[in-house]
């Protein structure tokens, strides 16, 4: 079953341009890995300064196999200085409401 991951980051003002250089090189991977079907980042219009990871895997192994991949564990450790709290990471299964 699909896995849709939704993660929200607030960066420190004054260092979106170092998030997004750290984010970039994150995505490139981790759309170049077996059961990633999609992988963006975002930018919140308005408001904070707020970043949405927008992530779809074909199944449970695919997040997991993400969750340990090097380019992920460096992404977290330079995101760890960047960011202004704690990541909101939403993790969801789909739900058939189609007739």
């Amino acid at each position: 079953m699909s896995v849709k991951v939704i993660a929200f980051v607030s960066v420190k003002e004054g260092q979106e341009n170092a998030f997004e250089a750290a984010a970039r090189i994150c995505v490139a991977a981790s759309r170049a890995e077996a059961g990633v079907l999609h992988y963006d980042l975002w930018r919140e219009a308005e408001g904070e300064r707020r970043y949405v990871f927008n992530e779809l895997y074909a199944d449970q192994s695919a997040v997991q196999a993400h969750m340990t991949s090097d380019h992920f564990k460096a992404f977290g450790l330079a995101a760890r200085d960047l960011a202004a709290a704690r990541p909101t990471i939403i993790a969801t299964t789909p739900v058939d409401v189609a007739d």
